[in-house]
């Protein structure tokens, strides 16, 4: 196989590609096509891994009522997250739409498997964490995957850990890493979406770099 070149258009569309990613909360109520979440499950799967132990575990959550339990517990867990903020912060936190759990046609639970034995424990004595990191990587390859074929991702990480993996019947022993909604976005941006509605600011490079 010849090696692939990767010029400076490639580069290019790249950087645009990660400019214009964005965590997706406004979703179409359209349909994807048959085998998009597959697909996008297999590149997911293309990404490091510690040990080449790939611990993810993707959950397609399709059963209305495990669905209707999944907008249960977040709306329980949003409403005790907005009583911890008061004053003009409270209100726009009730402003905020933090999860397109309604609209998106698609619903997917990743979690991270550390009891897995594949990559027979390499890297993770020291650092077993590295497991939950290897799902993490596995989870943004899937995002600028999906923002390449112009679906939109949007991760809810306002949900019980715990609760949740009884909700979808996953083993015990599985750690929760993210809900993530898939679909067509309503309206595409550069900004995230928390920017706009004036919640925080993107912090400059510089303020995120340290030198020793």
């Amino acid at each position: 196989m010849t090696d692939p070149v990767f010029d400076d258009a490639f580069r290019g569309r790249l950087h645009d590609l990660i400019v214009w990613r964005r965590d997706v909360r406004r979703f179409r109520r359209d349909q994807l096509p048959e085998g998009t979440i597959a697909r996008l499950i297999e590149l997911a799967c293309l990404a490091p891994s510690v040990g080449l132990s790939q611990p993810w575990r993707f959950v397609t959550v399709d059963d209305p009522a495990r669905r209707g339990a999944v907008r249960r517990m977040f709306s329980d867990c949003n409403a005790e997250a907005l009583a911890c903020y008061a004053g003009e912060r409270a209100a726009r936190y009730a402003r905020l739409k933090l999860a397109g759990l309604e609209e998106a046609p698609c619903h997917l639970a990743v979690f991270a498997d550390r009891a897995t034995t594949a990559g027979h424990g390499l890297g993770r004595r020291t650092m077993p964490e590295m497991a939950e990191y290897s799902v993490v990587a596995a989870v943004t390859t899937m995002w600028l995957a999906a923002r390449a074929e112009g679906v939109g991702m949007g991760w809810v990480s306002i949900l019980d850990p715990q609760r949740i993996g009884a909700v979808l019947d996953v083993p015990v022993d599985w750690r929760f890493i993210g809900y993530f909604c898939l679909g067509y976005p309503e309206t595409e941006s550069d900004q995230p979406e928390l920017e706009r509605a004036g919640w925080e600011r993107r912090q400059q490079t510089s303020a995120c770099v340290v030198r020793r």
